[in-house]
């Protein structure tokens, strides 16, 4: 009886350590890989691009907000591994274990941290001339460094009705008032200037436009339609202020005799509509061919005088991850004071923001914010001023920034939170 009790002792045992094995090795297989965001990343602005290129093999991301400064979490594979060493991004390989660690710690209801599913890459696209511009365009620069593919769409993709394929649209540096950019005193003289009003001028008239000014606002009506329909629309610098001036404009000529043949309206300033606009209220529209702005919505002119480049910052909002996920997500990054740049439009004057607007990056001293959100229909939108966070000035005819040199750009992430906010899940609201 001895013996055979210690038989059975030695099975037991057996089929124990059989058992430990197999979670062990259960366990080894249900590896995540964890994508952190905080200042250990080596490649801040690439890792958004392997996150995007995972979404494409139909594998769900984990985006963990204000985790780690806002780090992507996935299930492990081989292949997501390779492609993080072949990108220079950094990456840790976790046990299951660990990856529901970090998942409870997230869920405590008294920490500002929420986990958000992505679960789809979205389509884009980014307005923009086929024509060679004399300035570079930091989304599609950040897009391409990134490896984030998107389509180019310009007032004839617009208008024949193809953005409904996209989920996410970009509006290039434009000035959608038809007066191209205020450049006139400037540049008129300047080839690529003539080259580009002959360009807008062919292409309306082909689209059946009298003016450049009439087609930019059947453009910009049509982008209403597309947010309107549940896009999600990303505009920069001058792209901002130009298309809810237009708005506002509908059936009004704002434009000077240099840019359309005939004289403004004398009584245009009364004849805006606010109501038309996404963000912006009550300001004026610059009516001097000579002065470099659109409206008085931007901060350039007013600034100058108060800011140097070397304090030039403004600082990101911090939101609840749980109850404001949107603006949280738009946030994500691994610093909250960003340096400023400059643009065409600069800054938006806070006088001029309508009250609903949320104001998610802003420079209280100068009274202008600089990174703002909103709702329109069933989409959104989302402005950000300034033209390249890594070259502050960014003159006519400068080359385009090398952001080899700026992996880690605070002011590019934001850009890049937006390319992968409409990938999240939505979530039934709280109550």
């Amino acid at each position: 009886m001895l013996v055979v009790s210690c038989k059975e002792e030695i099975i037991m045992k057996k089929i124990i350590l059989l058992a430990l094995f197999a979670i062990l090795i259960q366990s080894m297989n249900a590896a995540y890989l964890l994508i952190p965001m905080d200042v250990t990343q080596k490649n801040h602005l690439k890792a958004y691009g392997i996150a995007y290129w995972i979404l494409q093999q139909d594998v769900e991301v984990s985006w963990l907000l204000n985790y780690r400064g806002g780090s992507f979490m996935t299930k492990y594979h081989q292949l997501i591994e390779n492609e993080c060493v072949i990108r220079g991004v950094t990456y840790q390989v976790i046990a299951d274990v660990q990856a529901s660690s970090i998942i409870q710690e997230i869920a405590d209801p008294d920490v500002n941290m929420e986990e958000i599913k992505l679960h789809k890459a979205p389509g884009i696209a980014v307005y923009s001339p086929k024509n060679k511009q004399p300035w570079d365009d930091a989304v599609t620069l950040v897009l391409t460094y990134a490896e984030i593919p998107y389509d180019i769409v310009y007032d004839e993709e617009v208008l024949d009705g193809m953005l409904p394929l996209y989920d996410w649209l970009h509006l290039h540096h434009e000035d959608f008032t038809g007066q191209y950019g205020k450049f006139w005193a400037r540049y008129k003289d300047f080839q690529w200037y003539r080259d580009n009003q002959r360009a807008a001028e062919k292409t309306a008239k082909d689209l059946g436009f009298n003016k450049v000014s009439q087609c930019k606002l059947a453009v910009v009506k049509k982008i209403r339609d597309f947010v309107a329909g549940g896009g999600y629309l990303f505009a920069m610098c001058s792209a901002c202020d130009s298309y809810d001036v237009a708005l506002a404009a509908d059936g009004v000529d704002i434009c000077d005799m240099m840019f359309d043949g005939d004289p403004m309206d004398p009584d245009a300033h009364s004849k805006l509509n606010y109501g038309n606009c996404y963000a912006f209220t009550d300001f004026t529209i610059s009516t001097s061919p000579y002065e470099y702005e659109i409206s008085s919505i931007d901060a350039t002119q007013k600034r100058v005088r108060l800011v140097r480049e070397q304090n030039d910052y403004f600082t990101l909002f911090e939101f609840s991850a749980k109850w404001d996920p949107v603006p949280t997500m738009l946030c994500q990054d691994h610093e909250t004071m960003i340096k400023g740049f400059m643009g065409q439009t600069t800054g938006f004057v806070k006088d001029y923001i309508k009250s609903n607007v949320l104001i998610m990056g802003d420079n209280k001293a100068l009274n202008e914010a600089r990174y703002i959100h909103g709702e329109f229909g069933n989409g959104t939108w989302t402005f950000y001023s300034g033209h390249d966070p890594e070259d502050y000035h960014h003159y006519v005819g400068d080359p385009p920034t090398e952001l080899n040199l700026y992996p880690n750009s605070p002011g590019y992430r934001l850009i890049l939170n937006n390319i992968l906010f409409p990938a999240a899940k939505k979530k039934k609201q709280k109550t």
